[in-house]
């Protein structure tokens, strides 16, 4: 089977309301599609990444009836308080060198939870309403401790006031009547968000120490990379601070690499723009030249730079 690129939602301010809808919680976590072709499962991202060693617990078929499938879910994991990690899932995504899976299936535990089914029994489900997909998910998925489907609630408003008390993400929002547009993106498919988040470049670093404490982050537009704020807290330890310090000292330039300067980049040294990192802010400050407020780092991404772009 052939990856493809799945059904993306778009952002929207408000909970859409009507009895087409239905509500999910957003997990916080990393969107992967299991394939199974009646021998072997591979898995991969909505980048068509391939992430089958990454997560091995997910590579036996028992969790679903289907002779063969295309299932769309998203793989989280927890943090200490309990709630979805983008930063705790990432240490298990992010992995490159193989020998170092068995250890991480100990130290963080995974979930696959499971929204849609794309494939199954070798006839395509893409063109079949959610509501049809939806029935078809009940009836073929075998939840399990690794493994869950994805409850969906009437009330979104609801839904999305709990998000808010929890400090979770937010919710999405699919009409029942909606087919699944592979590498699609339109509003039958809604995301409203409790915080905003970003995939940004980092373009430059302050030290103390001899250690790194903040990063520059930018966004492109018209080819032009544009500062978005400086970051300093987040999700990363110490010993991510010095492993990103001997990484941004390696590609250390002279010259800044955005296209204007800002009050917050006084002190700073520069670097090649080829690192991103997912970033969540509490909202932009567009009378401060777009600009995050309380940004805060959640975990580096395996992103290509110039897909950093604004909205």
């Amino acid at each position: 089977m052939k990856p493809i690129i799945p059904f993306e939602p778009i952002r929207a301010a408000h909970v859409p309301e009507g009895k087409q809808w239905i509500y999910q919680i957003k997990w916080d976590g990393v969107r992967i599609l299991s394939y199974y072709d009646g021998t072997s499962i591979k898995l991969y991202n909505r980048k068509k990444n391939e992430r089958t060693c990454q997560f091995p617990e997910l590579t036996t078929p028992d969790y679903c009836s289907a002779q063969s499938f295309i299932l769309d879910g998203e793989v989280i994991a927890l943090a200490a308080d309990g709630k979805p990690s983008f930063h705790e899932v990432m240490r298990r995504d992010g992995i490159r060198r193989l020998e170092r899976v068995p250890l991480a299936l100990k130290e963080v535990p995974i979930t696959y939870m499971i929204f849609d089914v794309v494939y199954f029994n070798d006839e395509w489900m893409n063109n079949r309403s959610l509501r049809e997909r939806q029935q078809l998910l009940q009836d073929i998925v075998i939840p399990s401790p690794t493994v869950q489907l994805v409850a969906s609630h009437l009330e979104g408003n609801t839904l999305f006031d709990v998000i808010r008390q929890q400090s979770m993400e937010g919710i999405l929002c699919k009409d029942l009547n909606s087919t699944y547009a592979i590498d699609g993106k339109d509003d039958r498919w809604v995301k409203v968000k409790n915080y905003g988040d970003v995939i940004a470049v980092i373009g430059g670093f302050t030290l103390n120490g001899g250690i790194v404490n903040s990063l520059l982050a930018g966004l492109y537009e018209n080819g032009k990379l544009y500062f978005i704020g400086k970051v300093g807290t987040g999700k990363l330890s110490a010993a991510d601070w010095r492993e990103l310090t001997v990484t941004l000292k390696s590609i250390e330039v002279s010259e800044s690499p955005f296209a204007i300067k800002h009050p917050d980049m006084r002190g700073a040294y520069w670097a090649r723009p080829l690192l991103t990192a997912r970033i969540q802010f509490a909202e932009w400050r567009i009378q401060e030249g777009r600009t995050m407020r309380q940004p805060s780092i959640q975990a580096f991404v395996d992103v290509l730079p110039d897909e950093c772009v604004f909205e």
